[in-house]
């Protein structure tokens, strides 16, 4: 019995040990140890803006025959808006690319292939980015300053090259959820619930009731006292730092 208590002990001695050493390496100079949230690299989810604007964004990926109509509706009230493309989307659609442009709404960057980012080598990831880059400056004369990864998948390797390529990583956070089929009031109503000051809202080009729901979303915002504008009108484009919570402030 002595024995087996002694060997307990210097199991509990032996295991101390290594969790003393281990947390020696973690800390930083100033005794602080990192945290999940100082460690993982955040795109920009939100805008610390006091200008009272938000950015209506709309990924194309599948499908056109609403695009030009949604910029009727901006167009009719005065916005614009941005339009984050996928490479096979520009592929079929080179019209459409021209007349967004043309119209003097936003053109981003949404991968070439709409893959899961996050799983990609760095290697593939330049391809991803890249390669549309590439055909939007090919088609419109420019290459995009922001890109949303398809899902909203990222990781710190996709950020890493963003930063390195000049390319600003954009997410949301207003999702409408407007690809799950819900009717133009129930999207409209997740805006009224959550935009804000700053606010990047996602919605889709193609989505079932998309049409329906932007007049409501843009009364809605207005009822806020907040105006819908382009990316570039509202994301910050240097001197800035983003939060833990992925709002972008002003340094």
């Amino acid at each position: 019995m002595i024995f087996v208590l002694k060997k307990k002990t210097l199991i509990k001695v032996v295991l101390i040990s290594i969790l003393i050493v281990t947390l020696s390496i973690l800390v930083y100079d100033d005794g602080v140890v990192p945290t999940a949230a100082a460690t993982k690299k955040l795109p920009i989810y939100y805008v610390e803006s006091g200008t009272q604007k938000a950015a209506l964004t709309f990924d194309a990926a599948w499908g056109a025959d609403k695009t030009s109509q949604i910029m009727d509706i901006l167009e009719k009230e005065g916005y614009r808006g941005t339009f984050f493309l996928v490479g096979f989307w520009i592929d079929k659609y080179p019209e459409k690319v021209q007349e967004i442009h043309d119209r003097g709404h936003l053109v981003g960057n949404h991968s070439t292939n709409h893959l899961h980012m996050n799983k990609l080598s760095k290697d593939d990831i330049a391809k991803e980015i890249n390669l549309t880059s590439q055909k939007i400056k090919n088609a419109i004369g420019y290459s995009p300053r922001f890109f949303r990864a398809p899902f909203g998948e990222y990781s710190n390797r996709m950020l890493e090259y963003a930063d390195e390529s000049g390319v600003q990583v954009i997410q949301w956070d207003v999702d409408t959820l407007d690809w799950k089929g819900l009717s133009g009031g129930e999207i409209a109503s997740r805006v009224i619930a959550k935009a804000k000051d700053g606010s990047i809202i996602l919605c889709h080009n193609n989505s079932d009731h998309i049409l329906e729901a932007l007049p409501l979303m843009i009364a809605a915002l207005k009822n806020k006292g907040i105006t819908p504008v382009r990316l570039d009108e509202l994301v910050l484009e240097s001197d800035y730092y983003i939060d833990s919570n992925g709002k972008q402030i002003k340094k």
